[in-house]
């Protein structure tokens, strides 16, 4: 703020001063004899005859910047914890999305690590078409799918997003890791029909779960739950977003020891058709497990079947063995509006039975779980 050499000066005084001050020396005014003198020393006099305005605007500047520092350091921890709240109530593995992050710009090499995936379509994408088409009485050809609104959970680069948008559905993606969600939205602007009905979002579920309740006629979970962090919360959350009769279709791995050898120590240590830490053991669920949890969450299981790939031809076919890997199709239990009225007395009947008969016979079936 001050010269140096006229801090040196005027600061030894100053403190000389300030030093005899407090024993009850008075320094005298300088005289005013010109306004270039007083001016140029009226900071010395200041400092010299009232210290305490120094000490009292010295006080005040460290206040201001404890207090600053402060809350600064409140802001910086409230942060923190609205960060660790946030990121604990998420099913996200960071882990997994560290691992799906180098592999980001390969979901669209059909001869790479994603290989399995492509060739997986020729099940998946039938399996969901068929059960859908189930629900609904009529349909496009051509665009069976059209009018349906389908949720993508960990969509990836697109695989299984572009070919449910072809059918005619609309569809919305979802995947925690950003360049997945760039990666699928550059290769669908190719196509202006699926740019239109294919839309992607960087987020988890759990983030859009409030704004999309009972939104979708479906929810696709595929290659998913065996990566998240909390399998009940998910599940949870994919009921949730499902419109009353919409269908949930997962595809996993079983918790087997045959999964453990084929799918880990085979498929990604031996083999390398999967990168190595794709998949954790612990985290894969049972196809009995699995329906216990979404006839919690008032879902009913309509189908489950086996999957099985070939390596050597690169090809998934059905079966009845779902030690491996294995297909599931639930649907959410529908909302009755209206109670089920027992059928009405025929005229043949006695008058002595209709008398005898429950005034208000009203039959209130349970929904089916």
């Amino acid at each position: 703020m001050w010269g140096g050499r006229k801090l040196s000066s005027s600061g030894s005084r100053f403190f000389g001063v300030f030093g005899s001050g407090r024993r009850g020396t008075q320094t005298e005014r300088p005289p005013p004899t010109s306004s270039a003198v007083y001016s140029k020393n009226q900071l010395n006099w200041t400092l010299q005859t009232k210290p305490g305005v120094f000490g009292e605007y010295r006080t005040m500047w460290f206040k201001s910047c404890r207090t600053f520092s402060c809350l600064n350091r409140m802001k910086i921890y409230r942060y923190l914890w609205t960060r660790l709240y946030s990121t604990s109530q998420t099913t996200v593995d960071s882990s997994e999305v560290k691992t799906f992050l180098a592999l980001a710009h390969k979901w669209w090499d059909e001869q790479g690590v994603y290989a399995p995936l492509h060739s997986m379509n020729d099940l998946r994408v039938p399996f969901i078409r068929d059960n859908l088409l189930k629900t609904v009485p009529n349909h496009q050809l051509g665009k069976p799918l059209s009018g349906m609104r389908i949720l993508d959970v960990g969509c990836g680069g697109g695989l299984l997003a572009e070919p449910l948008g072809r059918l005619g559905a609309s569809v919305l993606g979802l995947d925690p890791v950003t360049e997945n969600i760039k990666t699928a939205q550059c290769h669908k602007s190719f196509d202006p029909v699926l740019d239109k009905r294919i839309e992607y979002r960087a987020c988890s579920l759990e983030e859009i779960v409030e704004e999309t309740a009972e939104t979708f006629d479906a929810v696709v979970a595929s290659e998913v739950v065996e990566h998240v962090t909390d399998l009940e919360t998910f599940l949870q959350c994919c009921c949730q977003v499902l419109k009353p009769g919409g269908s949930l279709f997962i595809t996993t791995i079983n918790k087997t020891q045959l999964s453990y050898a084929l799918g880990i120590v085979f498929s990604e240590q031996i083999a390398g058709i999967v990168p190595k830490g794709t998949h954790t053991w612990e985290k894969f669920v049972s196809p009995e497990n699995l329906e216990s949890i979404l006839e919690s969450n008032g879902l009913s299981v309509q189908t489950v079947t086996g999957m099985l790939y070939n390596p050597f031809s690169g090809y998934w076919h059905w079966s009845e063995n779902t030690s491996l890997n294995y297909a599931a199709h639930a649907m959410k239990s529908r909302v009755q509006e209206h109670p089920v009225s027992a059928e009405p007395v025929s005229k043949g009947e006695p008058e002595d039975l209709r008398a005898n008969a429950c005034p208000n016979p009203v039959v209130h079936e349970e929904p089916k779980k």
